[in-house]
Parts: C-alpha cells; structure tokens; sequence
C-alpha cells in the first residue's frame, strides 16, 4: 500500500509516534471495510470452536466470556482478513518493518451482562517470541462504550517484563522465573503512578499495541455485545526464544530453537520479501 492509502486507514505519522510513545494507538475505521468478513468468522468460531476454545466467566459470575486462538487457517474468513485486508500493511508500518508476519489469532466475546474483567498483562512474557518489532491488532464489530480494552501508557518500555499469571487463579504462569518478573499493576489503586489510555470505539476501528504494552479490559454490564477479532504480528527482528515452561499458544511440536525466525509453514509472512 502507498503512504496515501495508509493514511486513508488511519496510519499518520502522528499515529506512529503515538504507537511508539505510549505502546498503544487508536486507527479510526482502518478495518471497517472488514467488519461483516470478521463478524461472519467470529460466529463462525462460536458455533465450531477449536481446541483452545475456553469460557473464562466462572460459575455465578454471569455472562460469558469467550475466547479462542488459532484458527485463521480453518476458518476461510479470517484467513481472507489475514491475507488480503489492508491488517498486514498497517502492522509492518506501524512496526517499521519490511515485513509482516502473522504469529496468530485470537477471538474474544463477552456477551452483555459479563462483569468479568481482563486482568492486567502483557503479552509478550507468554509468547515464545522476543524483538522490538511486534503489534497486536484488536478489531471490534460491535461498539465499544464500556467494556473498554485499557493500556499503561509507555509500559512496553519497561526494563522488566510482568509476572504471567493464570487468569483462572492468579497462580505463577510458570514454575520457576518469577523473581525475573515485576509484580502485575493496579493503575485502578495507583491512579497517580500510571497514565492509562482507552478508547470509545466503533466497528472497524483498530486498537493496535506492543506485545510488551501492559492492559486490561473492563467487564461489559451493557446491553451490547462484545465481539473482537485480535491479529498478531511479528516483524523483521522478531525471533524464537525460550521460556521457562509452557507457552500460551503451545504451538507443540514447532521444532523451533533460540534465536530462529518462526518457522514460516506456521507462521507465514503476509507482506515482505519473502511472502508469495
């Protein structure tokens, strides 16, 4: 795409000097060409669920809170947004990258009346990826007022990373490495420690963000659903790396080593030099 069409998605320089300064920004409508192909797949994904498929509402809380990874390539609309939307080009811009290569998707649906809320996280300590060139891609196909995904501005540069945590019980993520770890944040509690950005949105928008940016997301006690696709990116320098246990996505069997660029039969690059 040409800097011309870029903009036309929203990417502006400005736009990428926000990503870069606070590991978060908002592209107004970049995917709202998209929305019905990305609605279509998500109902898709409910109906046929794949094997990581999890509901993370417990019992009593109310609602529910879907999600599922990894399906792009059995389920024909996302793989039509992965491939042929304009996702690909805004990531290896965004990233400064040549190229974009997809690490994978990631469905989350939380139906009205979830209280549930997202902890605070990063990602990146529960990939096996490691680099400076990497976003993620939220893209509501339902309006967003409340149940709002929350970032700590500027936290993908911190020197240490979050300590992982199960969602379902707080415990450690892995068994050993937590002393490498800061402890997860309470902006809510520390409200003059922390900057926090969120946005309002609309179907189409895209909130795009580091892998190391801290965030959450808020409960949703409206009357709307909450259905988001997230595509994730990786770009030039991204690279295998060990972690102290089992990932999230396991991808088991990958046959990967330190310091490789992801296998590209898993995790093909969309838009470079080597992409078809």
């Amino acid at each position: 795409m040409t800097t011309a069409d870029l903009a036309e998605q929203g990417l502006t320089a400005e736009a990428i000097s926000d990503f870069e300064r606070d590991g978060a920004v908002c592209l107004r409508g970049a995917l709202r060409d998209w929305v019905d192909v990305i609605a279509a797949g998500i109902e898709r994904n409910l109906r046929e669920p794949g094997e990581y498929a999890s509901e993370n509402a417990a019992p009593g809380e109310g609602g529910q809170f879907f999600d599922d990874y990894c399906n792009w390539q059995r389920l024909p609309e996302f793989e039509r947004v992965v491939r042929e939307s304009p996702a690909p080009d805004i990531a290896a811009a965004l990233m400064r990258s040549h190229s974009a290569q997809i690490f994978h998707d990631h469905v989350l649906v939380k139906e009205a009346g979830t209280a549930k809320a997202t902890p605070w996280h990063q990602d990146l300590p529960y990939y096996f990826v490691d680099g400076s060139q990497m976003v993620s891609f939220w893209i509501p196909v339902d309006p967003v007022e409340e149940a709002t995904l929350r970032f700590i501005a500027g936290s993908h540069r911190w020197e240490r990373m979050v300590r992982p945590v199960s969602w379902a019980d707080d415990s450690a993520f892995y068994a050993n490495g937590d002393d490498t770890f800061v402890d997860v944040p309470d902006p809510d509690n520390e409200p003059e420690r922390y900057r926090v950005v969120e946005w309002t949105l609309q179907p189409g928008d895209v909130v795009a963000f580091h892998y190391r940016t801290v965030h959450g997301a808020r409960g949703n006690m409206t009357r709307q659903r909450r259905r988001v696709l997230s595509l994730r990116w990786l770009g030039d320098d991204a690279r295998y790396v060990e972690r102290p246990g089992r990932t999230s996505p396991p991808f088991p069997g990958h046959g990967m080593v330190s310091g490789q660029r992801l296998r590209e039969d898993w995790f093909p690059t969309i838009r470079g030099a080597t992409a078809p």
